[in-house]
């Protein structure tokens, strides 16, 4: 459904003939026969690379509390991942919790997940993404631009640092200005370009942003484009307020303090103690 298309199938193609990246493991409770699994499309995807097919990314989503309940068993030198998401949010070692001009972190726990990676990972050039909510309703302990800063620069000391996952887009549109701060605490290259396109309907609403940032490593020029499509739909006599959560949204779990009343036709639908939203 998702992948590369196969000869005389049938299979109804959501994307059509779009082919996705990878997969991300995001499970927020306890899953079985995932190591298998996980293998197995990790044995499929490589095979694609191989054939000269494009090549495919593997991640997990783990919560930043180690060993994480739900995806241990794929972590503990198992499946082999390209990168994983960390949720440093919802939780005590957020990164609500970290100390700034601390050297050493009695909560905010980024040290033990990089000795995981160089020491438990099967793949050892595996990257951790700062996992943060992108808005005060993205999850519980969000952290402002200005407070951002300080946590990315001590993250870079680790070697297996990649980035910056932020949850989610929706969320992310809302904040004027927060995806400016990650960036420039990341540093990687200067703040770049940003163009931005939008158009209006009374069905949908659709941004599309892009973001180019040219970067030298030891005489090595790379460029980087990231392009973000976001469509929404919308009715013309809905008008959102303020304390509602919109679709998709967190409305409960555990450490949220936001609202827990959904737009209408929405309903707030618990997952997990951690994790609620709107749908």
């Amino acid at each position: 459904m998702f992948g590369p298309e196969q000869r005389n199938s049938s299979v109804n193609r959501p994307f059509g003939s779009a082919v996705v990246d990878g997969f991300d493991f995001d499970f927020e409770s306890v899953t079985q026969n995932m190591v298998p699994f996980g293998k197995r499309l990790r044995s499929n995807m490589d095979a694609e690379t191989t054939r000269g097919g494009k090549k495919f990314y593997l991640s997990a989503a783990p919560q930043c509390v180690y060993p994480d309940a739900a995806d241990h068993e794929m972590l503990n030198g198992t499946v082999y991942f390209d990168f994983i998401m960390i949720q440093f949010y919802n939780n005590a070692c957020g990164a609500i919790n970290f100390v700034p001009r601390a050297t050493k972190q009695s909560a905010f726990n980024l040290d033990v997940w990089d000795n995981w990676a160089k020491t438990v990972s099967l793949n050892p050039d595996v990257k951790l993404l700062l996992g943060l909510p992108a808005n005060t309703r993205g999850g519980g302990g969000y952290v402002s631009g200005s407070q951002l800063s300080a946590v990315l620069a001590f993250s870079k000391q680790y070697s297996s640092f990649g980035g910056v996952m932020l949850w989610d887009m929706s969320q992310l549109y809302r904040n004027a200005g927060f995806l400016d701060a990650v960036v420039s605490g990341l540093g990687s290259g200067g703040p770049g370009t940003t163009t931005t396109t939008s158009s209006t309907s009374n069905s949908a609403t659709m941004s599309t942003s892009t973001w180019t940032t040219t970067t030298s490593d030891s005489g090595t020029i790379t460029t980087t484009t990231i392009t973000t499509t976001m469509t929404a739909t919308r009715s013309p006599s809905s008008t959102p307020t303020a304390s509602l959560v919109p679709q998709w949204g967190q409305c409960g779990g555990e450490g949220y303090t936001g609202s827990t009343q959904c737009e209408p036709p929405f309903t707030c639908v618990t997952h997990s103690s951690w994790w609620a939203q709107c749908r």
